[in-house]
């Protein structure tokens, strides 16, 4: 494709077939487009010989900026790189919802491709669980991955026919441009607590990023579907009616779903819905009264785009939770009774204290729960989370999640300062077995931080790790509890 068919930025430029883009100067190939971004850490002007001597034949760039081959430049470069990766891969899937908060997001991308799906389209969901779709599934780095890479997958994921995508949108990718460029015509906004402020210095810069979502990203007119249960959510309605957008409501004072009420069972949730003047009362296959709010917020972007809510709500007692949200990983059988043993992603403090809440109800006898906190991320959630643990279980154990760079045993104590008594085991094996040989008949272990993910990075080296597998070893431990 001609450079100057990509981007008017490149019109004075001398003309160039580009054959691919890339921000990674070591993926360069003979023909490609090098973007050099600018970086937290590292400028990536600095890397632009090596992807020269790979092959590049031009350059996105901050102005200024000197190379021997053609430069194109932007004050902007990020935003500019969407728009090209647009261009160069076009297709996209017809409808595209695409989901913020802090959390929910993967539950919510989940059930509502779950239900596009029962009503009858090809449908998928893109975010920290990869992209995934009927005859598609690739793994992804990040929840919202670099613009190219998220176009390349939209246009591959259409081209096997996918014509419904649920995609989480992070305000790490909001923040860098990497979700500018898709096509999202119905948008969600689940929550908003306290997260990454290892890269976002307060709440309002957080909030910021992510109302960009349905305040930039969204066109105008477009419905933006909001929790009312949520934190945030007066405001977010407010944001996007001021920037002429429509705010739908869902929730216990929901406009277009209203939650009347919500009850644990031994399987699951009933909940009684009002829509539309009429009433639903349904039984739904998920643990934890919250993932009564993701389900409505799902609900609420397949309604907007364009099914009935008498043929959605009735489909919501078929989904199924996300892998790695709130999980029955296992069940340890001993005398006198079992315990179940949940997954859950959580790795906030509200997110703990959210989880230990929702669990309580199907919970006879104690709650247990492992958790740690992530290296090389905000320091300052670490004591809360300990806290928040403390608060909703009876027995806290705290071990390591991804120590990352960091010295594990200092994360550790963080922790641990908010939860006096904690036990305090390194080995997250160990810790799991450990806190399951505790179990007694009625109670419930929750094993908090890791949810979906395969491995355990220590160091610069990730490790084969699977809270579920682990769980499941635990499970089958011979004896009885103490």
């Amino acid at each position: 494709m001609k450079l100057q068919d990509m981007t008017a930025l490149a019109r004075r430029l001398p003309e160039v077939d580009i054959k691919g883009i890339t921000a990674d100067s070591r993926a360069v190939k003979p023909g490609w487009l090098f973007a050099a971004l600018p970086g937290t850490k590292v400028d990536g002007r600095a890397f632009i010989p090596q992807a020269i001597e790979n092959g590049a034949v031009a350059v996105l760039a901050k102005p200024g900026t000197e190379a021997p081959v053609p430069v194109v430049e932007s004050e902007a470069p990020r935003l500019t790189l969407a728009q090209l990766a647009m261009v160069f891969h076009p297709g996209q899937p017809r409808v595209i919802a695409g989901i913020t908060g802090t959390n929910g997001k993967t539950s919510v991308a989940r059930f509502a491709s779950q239900l596009w799906s029962l009503l009858g389209h090809r449908a998928g969901s893109l975010g920290t669980l990869g992209a995934i779709a009927p005859g598609f599934d690739y793994r992804l780095k990040h929840t919202t991955p670099d613009p190219v890479e998220i176009h390349q997958v939209l246009h591959n994921m259409t081209t096997v026919g996918t014509t419904h995508l649920a995609m989480e949108v992070s305000s790490h990718g909001l923040a860098q441009y990497r979700a500018d460029g898709v096509n999202i015509g119905l948008a969600a906004f689940t929550n908003l607590t306290r997260d990454h402020f290892d890269y976002h210095e307060t709440f309002e810069d957080y909030y910021a990023a992510k109302r960009r979502l349905f305040t930039q990203l969204l066109p105008r007119g477009c419905p933006v579907v909001i929790n009312t249960d949520g934190p945030f959510a007066d405001r977010a309605a407010d944001d996007a009616e001021k920037a002429g957008r429509r705010a739908v409501t869902v929730g216990r004072k929901g406009e277009l779903l209203r939650l009347e009420s919500v009850r644990a069972t031994a399987t699951g949730l009933r909940v009684e819905i009002t829509a539309e003047g009429k009433g639903y009362d349904l039984h739904l296959p998920l643990v934890g009264s919250f993932q009564a709010d993701n389900a409505l917020v799902a609900a609420g972007l397949v309604i907007e785009s364009g099914h009935p809510a008498a043929l959605v709500l009735p489909k919501l007692e078929q989904i199924s939770a996300a892998p790695g949200r709130m999980e029955l990983a296992a069940v340890r059988k001993m005398r006198g009774g079992e315990a179940g043993i949940y997954v859950d992603y959580a790795h906030t403090p509200a997110a703990v204290e959210t989880v230990l809440q929702a669990i309580r109800p199907h919970t006879a006898g104690d709650i247990h729960i492992v958790l740690g906190a992530g290296g090389d991320r905000d320091a300052a959630k670490r004591p809360q989370m300990g806290a928040a643990a403390a608060k909703g279980a009876q027995h806290v154990v705290v071990t390591d999640d991804n120590p990352r760079t960091e010295d594990p045993k200092l994360i550790r104590e963080q922790v641990a300062a908010g939860a006096p008594g904690a036990l305090v085991i390194g080995d997250r094996r160990e810790a799991i077995h450990a806190a399951a040989r505790r179990l007694k008949p009625g109670d419930t272990l929750v094993i908090a931080g890791k949810g979906h993910e395969r491995g355990q990075t220590i160091g610069e080296v990730t490790y084969p790790f699977n809270d579920i597998e682990v769980a499941q070893e635990a499970a089958r431990q011979p004896g009885v509890a103490a």
